[in-house]
């Protein structure tokens, strides 16, 4: 008879991690973030550290702890990620997406990437400085936050508004969505994030007039809102370079062999293969719809009907996008702003870009580490609030062949258990030399 053999710790957090179903569905639809926030306590506690829970509502429940530095007269840095996670439908992946299933050398399930791989990274990092009788350089604020995925309302934004105290001291901070490998002309680079669009999430009404389905109606609402939703989905915003994303086609150049000054922003990204996925809308503001509701039966013309569309802009650009959006669908069209925070872009600079660069390199000598913009965004947005300035910093080393963009609120979400490791391994390099 044989047995599995035993998972490494960081692969076994994650797991545990993702059996806890914390799907969030928005408007304050959540199946609540308390059993991860209690769990990732729990592990925070056994290395001693005091913990500090806050609920915003109950089960929407954040947790965060400090740990002391050896040198006082530096600033705190927030080490950070979120227990909620985006719902998964079982029908339409091979796992179960809540199963934490170990297959092909990876672990899957919602989550391993988004961002309970990051949480589970961040524990097992602490893990092996304290462990070992070490101590940081400077104060580390570790927060694990509710929310993230439906804008931080209930998680980021309600600590930073409401517990500013347990951020004190702190002027950096680090989480998702960078420091991963991608493969670009069959060599390996690393993108760390220094920046995220704006977001605004709008709800488009359209009323008209109840009726027989029988009727001729002109004033259909459900016609009026497809038009609208069609104006708004198909439109081509132009692109816009800011000094990140001209840094990044830059490089991108550089690897492909190709002259930027010849070859377009949009084709030099495309031509990185699944890289493409992230970086392609961070050089425009996008529209996309993603929600329709109307109507309750087939013969029933409704009086009103509505579309969610997911805006993402670039920084400072809200209020001329939205100026765009109400021409594109026209007087009759109600437009609600349903959440909005803003954006950010830090430089590619300075002494805790060059420490993790340095990390990076600690574990994988020579590879490029290239700035850019994410087309999301992330709690960094709450943050900045308090004068916080954040980066995406959730190392992994990646096989090429891994769509590692495509998987974010995807369908078999997945994440190899070496990566783990390596992010583990390089986290704990950054957080205890800088």
């Amino acid at each position: 008879m044989t047995t599995e053999p035993e998972l490494e710790a960081t692969a076994r957090i994650a797991q545990q991690l993702i059996r806890f179903d914390t799907s969030n569905y928005g408007e304050g639809i959540s199946s609540g973030e308390k059993i991860a926030a209690e769990y990732l306590g729990s592990l925070l506690e056994d290395l001693g550290l005091t913990t500090t829970y806050v609920d915003s509502d109950p089960g929407r429940t954040s947790v965060v702890a400090r740990v002391t530095g050896s040198d006082p007269s530096l600033p705190a840095l927030v080490v950070h990620g979120h227990t909620d996670v985006v719902p998964a439908d079982p029908a339409n992946w091979t796992v179960d997406p809540f199963g934490g299933e170990i297959k092909d050398g990876m672990l899957w399930g919602r989550g391993a990437v988004d961002m309970k791989n990051m949480d589970a990274m961040i524990i097992t990092a602490l893990q092996d400085i304290l462990g070992a009788g070490k101590q940081p350089k400077r104060d580390l604020v570790i927060a694990f936050f509710a929310d993230e995925e439906a804008g931080g309302v209930r998680g980021s934004h309600h600590l930073v508004t409401q517990r500013p105290d347990l951020f004190a001291g702190a002027t950096e901070a680090i989480s998702e969505v960078g420091g991963y490998s991608v493969t670009i002309n069959d060599q390996r680079a690393y993108l760390l994030q220094t920046g995220e669009k704006a977001l605004v999430w709008i709800k488009l009404i359209a009323r008209g007039t109840a009726a027989h389905g029988s009727r001729v109606m002109h004033n259909n609402a459900v016609t009026k809102l497809a038009e609208a939703v069609v104006a708004v989905g198909r439109r081509e915003w132009p692109v816009h370079l800011t000094d990140t994303t001209e840094q990044l086609i830059v490089e991108l150049a550089r690897l492909l062999d190709v002259d930027p000054q010849r070859v377009g922003p949009e084709e030099i990204v495309l031509a990185t293969g699944s890289a493409g996925g992230f970086i392609q809308g961070t050089l425009r503001t996008t529209t996309n719809p993603t929600l329709l509701k109307a109507g309750y039966k087939h013969n029933v013309i409704p009086d009103t009907a509505e579309a969610l569309v997911d805006v993402r802009t670039l920084a400072g650009e809200e209020e001329a996008v939205l100026a765009e959006i109400r021409e594109l669908v026209g007087p009759d069209i109600e437009i609600e702003v349903m959440h909005r925070d803003i954006g950010l872009e830090n430089p590619f600079q300075g002494d805790l870009v060059e420490a993790m660069v340095a990390s990076l390199g600690v574990h994988d000598p020579g590879i490029p580490v290239l700035p850019y913009l994410l087309s999301g965004g992330t709690d960094n947005k709450a943050l900045s609030l308090l004068g916080i300035t954040g980066y995406g910093f959730a190392p992994l080393k990646l096989p090429a062949e891994l769509d590692f963009p495509g998987m974010f609120h995807g369908v078999d979400e997945r994440v190899p258990l070496d990566a783990l490791v390596f992010g583990r391994q390089v986290l704990g390099n950054l957080l205890t030399n800088y």
